[in-house]
């Protein structure tokens, strides 16, 4: 369900007047999906360089795409608003990634920055575009500062993403494996992520939790079933650093079992405005009803830890 990526030379920039042009990340037999998709108005996605093939396997059910990035607008559609992905302006254009995948500890530019985690013994994970931190348990794998991870639906041929992260921190990688396709190359599903991303354009932080961990669940899990996410009430959330927002969180329930790694999800999002005005939001999305399934202790202790920083201070 995870066939291995490739390095595409980069593709069209579809603000450009033309025909459409297929997206240089669909990889044959890859699949990925959306919530809402009648009402959903999809932000072009303006296809960066791609320097760096994430290692093999990232994603629940195989529908959850990572790559890295180098230069240019990163951005997508935010369920039914069309807000930006991360963000709108020039804090979008990504680093340089490096020739070959690299996780935030071989990276001394992603990680805590020589920031100290608010929990014991927790790592801290960076978004310096938009200055945002939070903490994980230290067996939390952060990704390089030009990783993204994003889902769209399966049958959509420029596979647009519906939602993403950059920067996010992945929980067993190879949490499960299976060769879906019998090409002999085992393609691997991790266990949960946890990122954050800009959501300009979207109407209020409500709208964007709701939107957002719907998006999770149902591309990542449920897809073609939207009728199988269900998305709790949107609430106040107040973080230990002050940060006030909404909250909400959604679950897919009786996805069908087709193979080993089909598995229900869950996930989890947090929106806020940044001291700049700007709507940004953190999610967690995971395997559920699973044995090792990240308790929702520990997702909200994770979001507990969500804070801003300057990172021209680091």
């Amino acid at each position: 369900m995870w066939p291995g990526e490739q390095s595409p030379t980069g593709g069209p920039d579809p603000r450009q007047p033309g025909p459409p042009q297929p997206n240089p990340y669909r990889q044959p037999g890859y699949q990925q999906h959306q919530p809402d998709a009648g009402r959903q108005q999809p932000a072009p996605w303006n296809a960066p360089t791609v320097t760096a093939a994430p290692p093999p396997g990232q994603g629940p059910g195989g529908r959850t795409k990572a790559v890295a990035i180098a230069a240019a607008v990163v951005a997508v559609a935010a369920a039914v608003t069309g807000a930006v992905l991360l963000g709108g302006g020039e804090d979008d254009r990504a680093e340089p990634a490096p020739s070959t995948p690299a996780s935030a500890a071989d990276n001394p530019r992603n990680g805590d920055d020589g920031r100290q985690p608010t929990v014991d013994g927790w790592t801290v994970v960076t978004n310096a575009d938009h200055g945002i931190a939070f903490d994980v348990p230290a067996s939390w794998k952060r990704q390089s500062p030009d990783w993204v991870t994003y889902v769209a639906e399966d049958d959509d041929p420029e596979e647009k993403p519906l939602v993403a992260m950059k920067a996010p921190a992945v929980l067993k990688e190879k949490w499960c494996g299976t060769d879906g396709d019998r090409d002999g190359s085992v393609e691997y599903t991790p266990l949960a992520n946890a990122g954050t991303r800009g959501n300009n354009g979207a109407r209020s932080t409500g709208e964007i939790a709701r939107t957002d961990s719907a998006a999770w669940v149902y591309g990542g899990f449920a897809q073609p079933d939207r009728d199988r996410v269900s998305t709790g009430p949107v609430s106040s959330f107040t973080t230990a650093s002050g940060i006030e927002g909404s909250v909400a969180s959604s679950r897919s329930s009786g996805v069908p079992k087709k193979g080993k790694c089909d598995v229900d999800g869950k996930a989890t999002t947090f929106a806020f405005e940044a001291a700049d005005g700007d709507l940004v939001s953190w999610s967690f999305f995971g395997a559920a009803d699973v044995g090792d399934e990240v308790p929702d202790a520990t997702v909200r202790k994770i979001l507990t830890t969500v804070r801003e920083y300057t990172p021209a201070d680091s």
